[in-house]
């Protein structure tokens, strides 16, 4: 059953509540459709009307029927530089979402460790190697396309050249971000950063 509770101060990211995923109780987020808008502080954003009309009922049937499925599990790597700067990375042309901002990654693939797919992920879109990693936290959001469990981790050391392999861009930020529209699913993360 899910645990009702305020909604989330991101643009395009309503927080839903703690409900079971896979026999975890997960922290659920739901973003609205690839709208955006342009944002200058995590802190001071709120969810416009439009999207706070798109929050799903936690109990109709079509709300259940999307948390019976497994999620998509998506390792997502934060590359920290040691003045406390962090990678973001555009969405690529033809993708949901083209032209969002969010941290580099994506899908695991078979039976990938998560080190395994955060290696791999990072080569295919950037060229780097891993040299160190830590998971951080892992975030669970219901997007229209799907529902996806984002395994975040802070990678603090790689090797090799940048390179934008998808056709993406690529800006080093800090916080308050200066890159927009942000994929919703990467504000909760953005916050955390802000708190840590």
């Amino acid at each position: 059953m899910t645990q009702p509770c305020p909604p989330s101060v991101y643009p395009g990211l309503v927080k839903l509540g703690l409900v079971p995923i896979q026999g975890q109780e997960r922290l659920l987020w739901q973003a609205a459709p690839s709208e955006g808008g342009v944002v200058n502080e995590v802190s001071e954003v709120r969810p416009s009307e439009a999207h706070q009309a798109r929050v799903f009922n936690p109990n109709s049937p079509e709300f259940q029927v999307r948390l019976a499925q497994a999620p998509t599990q998506v390792a997502v790597a934060i590359l920290m530089r040691t003045d406390g700067a962090f990678l973001m990375t555009s969405r690529p042309p033809g993708k949901v979402y083209a032209g969002y901002w969010e941290f580099p990654g994506g899908k695991f693939e078979g039976a990938e460790s998560l080190g395994e797919a955060l290696a791999r992920e990072l080569q295919e879109e950037l060229g780097l190697e891993i040299r160190v990693f830590e998971p951080w936290c892992v975030e669970c959001v219901l997007y229209p396309h799907a529902l996806v469990e984002l395994h975040f981790c802070r990678v603090t050391q790689w090797a090799g050249e940048m390179q934008m392999r998808e056709g993406q861009a690529a800006a080093w930020q800090t916080l308050p971000v200066r890159v927009s529209p942000v994929l919703p699913g990467a504000y909760p993360v953005l916050d955390r950063l802000a708190r840590a």
